[in-house]
């Protein structure tokens, strides 16, 4: 590759990834400078109403500053329009150096229209639901406006479906009669939409003002500091001396990288054009190279503790913690990546590839082992110090406990810098030249740990002291900012250099652009949560999710699998066109309460939380899969392949991120759902020898080439391992039938256990008339009556007589007058643990045949060469490795 053509493609790869997520457009001169400006401004915004500093008691002053959620949402959306027409042009002739008048014209009457709400927030309060001509003009104008900043930002296809929700709510009457609804009035829909917060204004737009502005504020920071070259660089000097290294390295770097930014674009340039030209000269085609890095890449959205923004939806969605949702999302996530690791391993195998070479010689395997445990106990030591340490200090110090812990940390953060300082900063090597060498392990650790402090404070202010997201975000972007700041000349102080005040100027101006390159990054995903906003607004004021359920019951047959894979296709139908955060949050409020119903009705008990991740995981499919996978394009033009076979080699890869959508929703067990921490480690190995079984089930390898049957095989004994429930349940009914009659009889004093599983015939909690089932949960040795309901005989039926407002039954979905017709209660089981006793013999098997074959061409190929001249020996063996590789 020649240096121009190298510049060429750079030039090109970083106008992709502006056109994605920064916007196109860099003008000159006092238009570039209110850009970055208003750019640098939001950033500000958003980190002072996440701090507490709005309520303190300022003197002469007192609290100033402090906005309601609506407020906060009418400007965070302001800002998001402002900056979609002034960085992203119009058309692609549009000017990419200057603004044009009509985009300043539109983005002040975009902002106007935006922050109409806070502007005059006490007069629509005054008269809720009573909008007058000036609320209605507003709000239609700024609906358009809305529209086509997300044309600019996104693309047509999320402003095309917003249009199409938006005529379904005024021609209602008009339409199909399946999907036909009254219909409403433009004042109702505009009023609707943009004044009230069911609309654009809803929970979306509140969680991307709340939180995620923060955490991508945090990414931005973090990379700007170093810390994506410093990911690369360790997974490189760990893995890079394994076969197919490079390969792994570019997995691993890349969920390093997806854990501090949310576009998978963006990923795929950032860690991509350094591991695509690696995996290249160790034998990866240009396909599978760019495939294995945009598999990796994507990713990236599932890891918690960000998730593409879908991690902070799902709390306001579900209804539950944000510590629970990351709890929820991290074992698939973390197999997954664990399973494409050995998919990157399979292919070197099978093309013979070996290791790059270190700078430093390889220490021994049991030097290496004992210096893995040495760390790994070092670690533990620390963390115990720590948490013990803190919780001794908070108590005792009392109001003094902040400032000596702030102490400490910046105690520590002099520290690691004074490591680093020892040896020299972190350079990649040009992937273009003719050898790379692998850096040294140890100094390449050592050179940015103290990259690692703001995530260990974000981590423990979120999982240990149980702040909000946004305030764990907040103190983890300040510690981030004074490290941007400050690592340079400390740097340069350690090392007595003379370029002390540069250093201090460096840094400022790393910590500006730090700031705005957040904003800039923030602004699709602000036009895209409010877009969306309109759908959910249209489904609320229509009512289509209930008249969706009903098309995809007569469309699955009532079947529950065949539903699921309906909402797959439509998650990566609508994600080819879609964001990942607005497909999730469209595909989310039509199909996931139709998944549950669906499931009731079937007797599948769905967690809500397991089918948000499932329209979740299958959202970022769609950056994958051919035609429109953008990441794959972005591969392409780096790797020089093709972009649509590179696609569909990724699409393969991602096969097992495509399975474990299935698994969690018939076995949560994956989702870590009601089990013990002995439980979970269990789940988490079974679950990784089943996902890596699966991974070589589908890439034909094993120890050696797998026959056909062998890959059925080893399919089958994937499938047992994640769902060993599957055959026990066929074995021995986990619960037992009763009379519904015996409810009745023995309310007072029937102990049933802590599960209760009733069929159930009758309105749900929409009004729609249906048989479902529903699980009640008691406590171990209560009666029904002590879960708030009354039943009663009457016709030969067993009704439901009372349910106690807020109990435990009406929380579970029993309403008044529901016709209980079948009852289930837990009966003993084995373990099904115990399918895992013969599942793991079919698999020892497996592998004993295929190391007899395996042992069986060896022996052929030494026989072979005892018996020929060395030139006829190599062609020999070429020609039987061939014919291997060809079964």
């Amino acid at each position: 590759m020649s240096k121009n053509h190298t510049e060429v493609d750079a030039k090109a790869l970083e106008e992709m990834v502006a056109a994605n997520d920064t916007g196109a457009r860099v003008p000159v001169g006092w238009s570039g400078k209110l850009l970055l400006g208003v750019a640098l401004f939001w950033s500000l915004f958003q980190l002072w109403i996440a701090s507490p500093l709005p309520f303190y008691d300022w003197p002469m002053i007192g609290s100033f500053g402090i906005f309601n959620d609506t407020e906060v949402r009418a400007i965070h959306l302001a800002f998001a329009i402002f900056l979609a027409f002034t960085a992203y042009p119009a058309l692609a002739s549009s000017p990419r150096n200057k603004i044009p008048l009509y985009d300043v014209v539109l983005c002040l009457v975009g902002t106007f229209c935006a922050s109409y709400i806070f502007i005059f927030y006490d007069q629509l309060s005054s008269r809720p639901g009573l909008p007058i001509a000036q609320d209605l003009m507003v709000s239609a104008v700024g609906l358009l406006l809305l529209l086509e900043a997300a044309r600019r930002t996104l693309g047509p296809p999320l402003m095309i479906v917003a249009i199409v929700f938006i005529v379904y709510s005024v021609a209602g009457p008009y339409m199909p009669e399946i999907i036909a609804h009254k219909g409403v009035t433009l004042a109702e829909l505009a009023d609707h939409q943009w004044i009230t917060t069911e609309g654009v204004f809803g929970i979306a737009l509140g969680v991307s003002s709340n939180f995620v502005f923060l955490f991508v504020l945090f990414g931005a920071l973090l990379d700007k500091a170093g810390a994506g070259n410093y990911f690369i660089q360790v997974a490189f000097s760990l893995l890079g001396h394994m076969r197919g290294g490079p390969a792994k390295a570019a997995v691993v770097s890349s969920g390093l990288t997806g854990l501090i930014s949310g576009s998978s674009i963006a990923n795929v340039v950032t860690t991509g054009t350094f591991t695509i030209p690696m995996m290249k000269r160790v034998g990866f085609s240009s396909e599978k190279a760019g495939a294995v890095e945009v598999a990796s890449s994507v990713n990236g959205q599932i890891m918690p503790p960000v998730m593409g923004a879908a991690a902070f939806l799902m709390v306001e969605y579900v209804g539950i913690s944000y510590v629970d949702v990351i709890t929820h999302a991290f074992l698939p996530a973390l197999i997954s990546y664990i399973a494409l690791i050995y998919i990157v391993h399979l292919e070197a195998l099978k093309l013979g590839m070996e290791g790059m070479p270190r700078r430093a010689a390889i220490k021994p395997w049991h030097l290496r082992l004992i210096g893995v445990l040495s760390g790994f106990l070092v670690t533990v030591a620390i963390a115990a110090i720590v948490y013990y340490g803190i919780g001794w200090i908070k108590p005792t110090f009392g109001e003094y406990a902040f400032t000596i812990i702030a102490v400490l940390l910046l105690a520590v953060y002099l520290f690691l810098l004074k490591v680093a300082s020892k040896v020299p900063d972190l350079s990649l090597d040009d992937p273009n030249k003719p050898m790379v060498e692998l850096p040294e392990v140890g100094r390449t650790v050592k050179s940015g740990l103290h990259f690692l402090l703001p995530v260990v404070l974000l981590v423990w202010c979120l999982m240990v002291e149980r702040l909000s997201p946004g305030l764990s975000a907040f103190w983890a972007t300040v510690l981030m900012m004074i490290i941007l700041v400050t690592q340079r000349p400390i740097l340069s102080f350690f090392r007595q250099q003379n370029n002390f005040a540069a250093k201090w100027s460096e840094g400022f101006n790393d910590l500006i652009d730090g700031l705005i390159v957040g904003a800039r990054n923030m602004i699709g995903i602000g036009i895209a949560t409010a877009t969306a906003g309109i759908i959910v607004g249209a489904v609320s004021q229509t009512g289509v999710g209930s008249v969706l359920a009903d098309l995809v019951e007569i469309l699955s047959m009532g079947n529950i699998l065949l539903m699921l894979v309906l909402t797959a296709v439509l998650s990566l139908i609508l994600g080819m066109g879609l964001p990942t955060t607005a497909n999730y949050i469209v595909v989310s409020s039509l199909l996931a309460p139709v998944v549950v119903s669906l499931g009731q009705e079937s007797g599948l008990i769905v967690p809500l939380i397991a089918v948000h991740l499932f329209v979740f995981y299958f959202g970022i499919m769609a950056d994958v899969t051919p035609p429109v996978g953008l990441a794959s394009f972005a591969a392409a033009a780096v790797s020089g392949g093709d972009p649509i076979r590179t696609g569909f080699v990724a699409f393969n890869y991602s096969l097992r991120t495509a399975v474990l959508p299935f698994l969690f929703i018939f076995n949560t067990d994956l989702l870590l759902i009601d089990v013990s921490w002995l439980e979970g480690i269990q789940v988490f190995i079974i679950a990784t020898v089943a996902i890596l079984v699966f991974s070589s089930a589908m890439q034909g390898y094993f120890i050696i080439r797998s026959r056909w049957y062998e890959s059925l095989l080893l399919l089958l004994i994937a499938f047992s391992l994640f769902r060993p429930g599957f055959w026990m349940d066929r074995i021995e009914s986990p619960y037992q039938q009763i009379s519904p009659s015996e409810l009745v009889e023995n309310a007072y004093n029937l102990q049933l256990g802590n599960e209760l599983r009733l069929w159930i015939e009758g309105e749900d909690s929409v009004g729609d008339a249906r048989s479902f089932l529903i699980k009640l949960t008691l406590n171990e040795g209560d009666s029904l009556i002590s879960s708030g309901v009354e039943l009663i005989t009457s016709g030969g039926n067993v009704v439901v007589d009372f349910v106690g407002y807020d109990s435990v039954a009406e929380q579970a979905g029993l309403q008044f007058d529901q016709i209980i017709t079948g009852v289930e209660v837990p009966q003993d089981q084995p373990p099904k643990q115990l399918i895992y006793l013969p599942v793991l013999a079919l698999l020892a098997l497996v592998m004993v045949a295929q190391r007899r074959r395996r042992a069986t061409i060896i022996t052929s190929k030494l026989a072979l060469a005892s018996s020929v001249s060395s030139a006829q020996r190599r062609s020999r063996i070429k020609m039987i490795t061939r014919r291997q590789k060809l079964k």
